[in-house]
């Protein structure tokens, strides 16, 4: 039998030798074989087309899923819905089937969708077009994003039934420009907004105002869509979608489609320090087993935390690959940051087989067609619960055997994944969370919002308040009121200054200098580039080492050179934090819990030299950028003089205690809260100049707050007693990275601290006194 035409024998032939090597499976917390489930069908439902049908049936659909019919009938009815079903189960069809069969109906029916990344666009598109063509119906159907030729733009705006578009898009080059678009938005029926779960935080918050904006314009034009969303496995997509578009949406969660037997592993590298509790490194332990796949031609993904861990790893993988006699263009890096013709390139060999190995960061977690992949290696636990099956399902996508290998880092949030797998593989616990009424994000709005239409004194625009926003902005010359309407007067076009996805708009390129022409390579945005395009950092691209020759901060650019070192860099910051206001204030054990607005001050400061393969610090240089000034929103946990009393009456150290206690809080809030963990930010005072009193401060990393911190204020008491559950199952005596960080950042005594004052926290005791919770 050959091997090569059997992908599922040769997964089956790795899987079984990691089975049988102790080495591996002494570090195996968790070996979960997912069953394979066979499929649950249902008929067409009558009204569908019979042209419709053959179509469906010529590319071997012969029957609905349950799911689909589901989805179908509910659409049809007028009601908006959320689709949730797993990776590869279908959801495209939930969609295009009840918004082709209208067109077909009523020929002047118009349709929108919006995927958040315009290559996921673009890959739907082309398999829209394949049914479109072989029903030999004129349903026009195009692709309007940033690349959209303008002779080409021109033709979507009056003659395109299904408009495939980005939030972006539809924000700046759609809405401002709607009376170009009168087809559209007269006809408009439906709204299909996929991977609604990854519209979060501060792109879910402005998300929720760009839909504002778009039902605004449709009342307009008198038109009224119906919504369509689909979403992976999160705690509330329902909430969530309501949360977003602002009506009522039916829940559709059970799904029909097979399933083919997956193995989910969890693999905890083993520790190399007990007394420090420092594990063998994750990126190396990840490529290791990563070869065992790739050895054997199994085409596999790896999915790294960050933009420098790809191309570390990248690194690592090429280097591996001559001893497996493969050639090192077989592996790839991929990630933002890279044009997007290089990322179309590799998204092409991926299909077409001539990849084998990828690397990425979340950038091809969604649905955009790779192929049939069959091993999903996740280097770290990606941050939420949702992100990890969505990354997974990336294999396995042939409905056969597939592999997901999930290897933890010694970050706290990993190693308490890891060793709770019932946690992971129970009920998500996790919810999507949007404030579209942050101020920041709404004022933004309700200028883009003027620009396409005038206000009616009597309008709202999500909040009651809308008639003061008016006001105040008319008193600032933006807008003129006139018979009772607010109209735009000011030459600013806003939409071209509100950026969706950053808490910046302003972002640097990448300037490579190496050859006479110079050439772009790349871009980051403005919170990240002082930490990676500092003077004399080494920037990575696809493995490639660049030495950052100066950083213009004036001009947005960064000026690099081709390099080739043993080493690559990593900066740290200062943080300077101000209590401007409180919102609530709530007594606890010991304590008060608060929520309220802060000012921020963020300085880098200096970098290490980090040597590949050892990890060792090999030297260092000062940074001298510009201090970023940001007002956000905070939890705060204000502690008692009381407490720093008795924890060191007890012989304990109160200022490590407070150190620990911001590490591990940090480290357990995304748990509960849908978020990367750069999304929020940790600092412990232990004067606070606000109050006086030791306080622990966790705010969101975003201007304005976007309700990440005002849920840590709601949940205080799971926090702390997830934390202390944390800090109990981790081995170390004194401390470690697992939990409340090592000894030499914590000190000998941060681990009891902080577990005292956890429990001071939780009211396990006060003063030797149990505390009634």
């Amino acid at each position: 039998m050959n091997l090569t035409e059997f992908p599922s024998k040769k997964l089956k032939t790795v899987l079984s030798e990691l089975r049988s090597d102790n080495q591996f499976t002494a570090n195996v917390t968790e070996w979960k074989i997912l069953d394979a489930k066979p499929a649950q069908f249902s008929g067409f439902p009558d009204d569908i087309d019979g042209k419709l049908i053959s179509t469906l049936r010529q590319v071997g659909i012969d029957q609905l899923y349950t799911h689909q019919e589901q989805a179908y009938r509910s659409i049809r009815a007028g009601k908006n819905v959320v689709i949730v079903t797993p990776t590869a189960s279908g959801k495209t069809l939930c969609y295009n089937l009840p918004v082709l069969q209208t067109i077909l109906e009523e020929k002047e029916s118009r349709a929108l969708y919006m995927f958040p990344t315009k290559a996921l666009s673009q890959d739907q598109v082309v398999e829209l077009q394949k049914i479109v063509t072989d029903l030999g119906s004129d349903i026009k159907t195009y692709t309007f994003d940033g690349d959209t030729p303008a002779d080409a733009r021109r033709a979507i705006r009056t003659s395109g039934h299904i408009v495939v578009t980005n939030p972006d898009m539809l924000h700046q080059g759609i809405l401002p420009h709607h009376t170009r678009w009168i087809k559209l938005f007269e006809n408009l029926k439906f709204v299909v907004i996929d991977e609604i779960h990854h519209y979060r935080g501060v792109f879910g918050s402005n998300l929720s105002n760009v839909i504002r904006r778009l039902k605004r314009i449709c009342k307009f034009y008198h038109s009224n869509p119906t919504f369509i969303c689909c979403s992976a496995t999160i705690l509330n997509p329902k909430e969530l979608a309501e949360k977003i578009i602002e009506e009522p949406f039916q829940l559709i969660d059970t799904n029909g489609a097979p399933q083919g037997e997956k193995h989910f592993i969890f693999y905890n590298p083993p520790v190399v320090n007990q007394e420090l509790g420092i594990r063998r490194s994750v990126v190396k332990e990840a490529a290791r087993i990563a070869r065992r796949f790739l050895q054997h031609n199994i085409q596999s993904i790896l999915f790294a935390r960050s933009r420098l861990r790809v191309e570390i790893l990248t690194k690592y993988l090429k280097e591996m690959m001559p001893r497996s006699r493969k050639p090192t263009d077989k592996i790839k890096g991929y990630r933002g940051g890279y044009l997007p013709l290089e990322r179309r390139e590799i998204e092409k060999g991926l299909r077409n087989g001539s990849i084998l190995g990828v690397v990425s960061t979340n950038a091809l977690e969604l649905g955009i067609d790779i192929g049939q992949l069959d091993a999903c290696i996740m280097v770290g636990y990606p941050g939420t619960v949702a992100s990890t099956w969505q990354q997974a399902g990336r294999a396995g996508r042939r409905a056969d055997v597939s592999a997901a290998i999930l290897v933890a880092s010694s970050a706290p949030i990993d190693q308490y994944i890891i060793n709770h797998p019932e946690y992971f593989f129970g009920k998500p616990p996790e919810s999507g969370i949007v404030n579209p009424n942050n101020l920041m994000i709404l004022m933004n709005h309700v200028k883009c919002a003027a620009f396409e239409l005038p206000f009616e004194e009597s309008e709202k625009f999500g909040i009651d308040a809308t008639i003061e926003m008016l006001e105040y902005l008319e008193e600032k010359h933006v807008l003129h009121r006139q018979n009772g309407r607010f109209y735009w007067t000011s030459e600013i076009y806003p939409a071209q200054e509100v950026s969706l996805r950053s808490a910046s708009s302003e972002n640097f390129v990448i300037v490579d200098t190496t050859n006479p022409d110079p050439k772009v390579i790349g871009e980051i945005d403005l919170y990240t580039a002082p930490l990676l395009l500092h003077d004399e950092a080494i920037y990575i691209h696809q493995s490639q080492q660049y030495h950052v020759d100066k950083l213009d901060w004036d001009r947005k650019k960064a000026y690099v050179h081709e390099v080739n070192v043993d080493y690559y860099t990593d900066a740290q910051e200062k943080t300077d934090l101000k209590v401007l206001d409180i919102f609530e204030k709530e007594p606890t054990p010991g304590g008060y819990k608060l929520f309220g607005e802060v000012t921020v001050n963020t300085t880098p400061t200096m970098f290490k030299k980090i040597k590949f393969n050892t990890h060792e610090n090999v030297g260092f240089g000062k940074i001298h950028l510009p201090e970023l000034e940001m007002h956000t929103a905070s939890y705060m946990w204000q502690i008692d003089d009381e407490i720093e009393a008795e924890i060191n009456l007890n012989s304990f150290n109160f200022g490590d205690g407070m150190k620990g206690l911001s590490n591990v809080m940090k480290s357990v809030a995304p748990l509960f809260i849908m978020c990367d963990p750069k999304d929020i930010h940790s600092v412990a005072m232990l004067k606070s100049p606000f109050h006086q009193q030791a306080t622990l401060f966790i705010y969101d990393g975003y201007p304005g707050g976007i309700g990440l911190s005002e849920k840590l204020f709601e949940i205080h008491d799971r926090l702390l007693l997830s934390a202390k559950e944390l800090i109990q199952s981790c081995s170390c005596e004194n401390g470690c990275p697992s939990c409340v960080g090592p000894v030499l950042e914590v000190g000998d005594l941060g681990k009891k601290s902080t577990m005292a004052i956890l429990e001071l926290g939780v009211g396990i005791y006060h003063r030797g006194t149990e505390v009634q919770r």
